[in-house]
């Protein structure tokens, strides 16, 4: 590539830069202008590119996550969720402080999933069967888990006991 390890198309909007006309028009559409063209057939998630609709398709509908973390269980699907997975998890890095609360974390999604609904109340993602709202589709799948499919995947090792979370069953 005659642009090889340079990134001449620069955002007049933000710091980003990048290699191609494309790649720059993109991010325009993505992030400035809120643009998800690219819409799954199985739900209704929606993003920007179509790397990022196989990349979902490929974790939520088919399991697949191939990237494993070398010190737990842990698995994801890209690289970079890998690196974040063992910069927040097993090196404790969390560089994102909010300006609010003394709330940190490893993302900048993290950080702003954390704005949204601790300090501006918000709650996007609603239940297509009862009236029940949450801040992150994470919530709404052990809600809809556990309320309306009695999912109880957490099985205590001594007793009988099952639960819906984690947190719980600790």
């Amino acid at each position: 590539s005659v642009h090889e390890g340079k990134k001449p198309h620069k955002c007049s909007i933000c710091v980003y830069s990048c290699a191609s006309k494309t790649s720059l028009k993109n991010h325009i559409d993505a992030v400035h202008e809120g643009k998800k063209p690219h819409t799954c057939s199985i739900c209704d998630y929606n993003c920007s590119t179509k790397g990022s609709l196989k990349i979902h398709i490929d974790a939520v509908h088919e399991g697949k996550k191939p990237h494993i973390c070398s010190i737990c269980d842990y698995s994801c699907t890209t690289k970079g969720n890998l690196k974040k997975h063992i910069d927040a998890v097993h090196e404790g890095k969390k560089p994102h402080k909010c300006s609010v609360c003394k709330y940190s974390c490893a993302t900048k999604a993290d950080l702003k999933k954390h704005v949204d609904a601790v300090h501006d109340g918000k709650k996007p993602h609603k239940c297509s069967i009862c009236d029940y709202n949450c801040s992150t589709m994470g919530r709404l799948k052990i809600h809809i888990d556990a309320v309306h499919e009695g999912k109880k995947p957490h099985k205590c090792s001594i007793c009988d006991y099952s639960c819906t979370t984690k947190g719980n069953l600790k």
